[in-house]
């Protein structure tokens, strides 16, 4: 059951453009559990950094990288962000606002 949730859950980051994140948060309520951010950082986490899932543009709800830890190295999320024109400081996105996908209205 749960990896056809972590499955659902990927279909959802594929579709977050380059240069824009979306949260934990943000992704559990679109696909109907709001308080299922656990989860979709348990799916990012178990990925292994499989390339046809950006995992590195799903944060937390404050921006914070909080799963740089779950690549090969923990700079590799900042990098890949940083490569897709974010500005990261202090492992966290600035301007948030301006650069979140929320698959909420986005999926509409």
């Amino acid at each position: 059951m749960k990896e056809n949730k972590f499955e659902e859950i990927y279909e959802v980051v594929k579709l977050i453009p380059p240069g824009r994140v979306s949260s934990y948060g943000a992704i559990a309520e679109y696909l109907g559990s709001k308080r299922g951010a656990r989860l979709v950082g348990w799916a990012m986490n178990a990925l292994n950094n499989r390339s046809d899932i950006p995992a590195h543009r799903v944060l937390n709800k404050t921006g914070v990288l909080s799963g740089k830890n779950a690549f090969p190295h923990p700079n590799m999320m900042k990098e890949k962000l940083e490569a897709e024109n974010l500005v990261i400081i202090d492992d966290k996105v600035q301007d948030l606002a301006e650069y979140f996908w929320d698959p909420n209205i986005e999926l509409l």
